[in-house]
């Protein structure tokens, strides 16, 4: 048996082929069979005492059910440790309950992953009041990496203009907005955002005045619906910006939404690999790579020379 392999989900194999070839590691497609009744059949790969499982898990209720089934497989094949690599982590929005009788899914969802998987390593992780993400996971590790270094490097190559605005469409996003401007030099500022309904924000800025003749950089980390990303643009807009691009992390959006973003004024649309999706343009491979070289196969290999 190998001391590391990469196996990957169907929905993931933009990831998992790279990842097996920059950590010079075994990989292996992990194969699901659908029933005519609708049940899955999870087949894997050879296991190896350290497996790495990469998942992303936007649209995930049948990619849990896999994960599960693919857990138990590898661990009776002879894997002694489970890393899941996934890209995006569904499910980490809702941390209490708002009405009675609803369910926690973050603590829900960490639960059973903590269960089945040793490390979870993930990017951005959309986290509200919950502190850090090992929380989220008991008696296992996390890892919550950042894609600022990937997008800090394209907006590098684009040679971003001193002109532009780094722009947050909530209070949420500040931490993440403030990081970019800091890296590149530039101003920012964020939205105030008052939430009507699933679809419907109204959009507050507390100097409306420096976007005028100013190109503004629209930075979210998860865009879905697209009714704040919308209605942060048309706010914009109408305050003068000359130009408005958007970079997100997580685009879990369907693209026919393109239309309605160019209509509200967004002239470019870029977003990373952790879910595919038209508008991907930023690589987080190198990325989760170097994170799993450092913190997973180095440890592994460190206590097999022991």
């Amino acid at each position: 048996m190998n001391s590391c392999a990469v196996q990957w989900m169907p929905s993931s194999a933009h990831f998992g082929p790279r990842l097996a070839k920059a950590l010079d590691i075994d990989g292996n497609a992990i194969d699901l069979h659908r029933f005519p009744d609708g049940e899955l059949r999870t087949t894997v790969g050879p296991a190896g005492k350290t497996t790495i499982v990469c998942c992303s898990l936007n649209q995930p209720n049948e990619k849990l059910i896999a994960l599960l089934f693919a857990a138990v497989a590898l661990r009776r094949n002879g894997a002694e440790r489970l890393v899941l690599a996934s890209p995006y982590l569904g499910y980490m929005r809702q941390d209490a309950a708002f009405h009675p009788g609803e369910a926690i899914s973050q603590r829900a969802i960490g639960d059973l992953l903590a269960t089945n998987f040793n490390r979870v390593i993930t990017f951005d992780a959309h986290l509200h009041r919950t502190s850090s993400l090992a929380s989220v996971f008991p008696g296992a590790e996390a890892d919550n990496l950042s894609a600022a270094p990937a997008i800090e490097a394209l907006l590098r190559a684009d040679k971003v203009s001193r002109e532009t605005v780094v722009v947050g469409p909530d209070e949420e996003s500040r931490t993440w907005v403030a990081d970019i401007a800091g890296r590149l030099g530039l101003p920012y500022s964020v939205a105030k955002k008052v939430r009507r309904g699933d679809q419907e924000v109204q959009i507050a800025f507390m100097d409306p005045a420096m976007f005028a003749g100013r190109r503004a950089l629209l930075i979210d980390d998860i865009v879905s619906s697209g009714g704040t990303l919308t209605a942060c643009a048309r706010a914009l807009r109408a305050r003068g910006s000359s130009s408005i691009d958007v970079i997100v992390v997580h685009a879990l959006f369907p693209p026919l939404l393109m239309k309605t973003f160019g209509g509200a004024g967004i002239r470019s649309m870029r977003s990373t690999n952790s879910v595919p999706h038209p508008t991907n343009a930023i690589s987080l491979n190198a990325l989760l790579a170097r994170a799993l070289r450092r913190r997973v196969v180095g440890v592994h290999e460190n206590e097999r020379l022991m």
